[in-house]
């Protein structure tokens, strides 16, 4: 199995779980002498199930990931400096928003706002920061359908 259809069939289960939950919740009460749409016990035996298998792929994909060697650097460091970009990018990326929009002012006499950064330089670094992440998820694409899953 290659690692990306491990990551397809982990993200198939995660949702599935998650219905479950909502499954579970539907059918946690019932009106005296009522019977629930669906069997809580069964619901339960099919959580079960999904949460030990979700268990064997994450543990299988952790391990490939740390195993796996792509220009000197493994998946698992690729895939925290993906993470960690991003949520850079995003912070940036919303402190421009605010940084670039205009107050206006309806007499000259109001007090003048005015951005504490240069904004068309931060914008330049989002642009080179969204391209190094677009380049840095082609590579862990490409690697999760080269890898054989461990």
């Amino acid at each position: 199995m290659k690692l990306s259809e491990a990551l397809s069939e982990r993200s198939d289960i995660a949702k599935r779980i998650d219905r479950l939950y909502d499954r579970l919740v539907n059918n946690a009460k019932v009106q005296e002498g009522e019977n629930p749409a669906e069997d809580p016990e069964a619901l339960i035996a099919e959580l079960n199930g999904l949460t030990e298998r979700m268990t064997e792929l994450v543990t299988r994909i952790n391990l490939t990931n740390a195993a796996t060697v792509s220009d000197g650097e493994t998946v698992t460091a690729l895939i925290a400096r993906r993470d960690c970009m991003t949520k850079k990018i995003n912070i940036l990326r919303g402190f421009l928003d605010e940084a670039s929009s205009t107050v206006s002012r309806g007499m000259r006499s109001e007090i003048k706002i005015k951005s504490t950064v240069n904004v068309r330089e931060y914008q330049k670094l989002l642009d080179e920061l969204s391209k190094e992440l677009r380049t840095l998820d082609v590579r862990l694409q490409g690697l999760n359908f080269t890898t054989e899953l461990l």
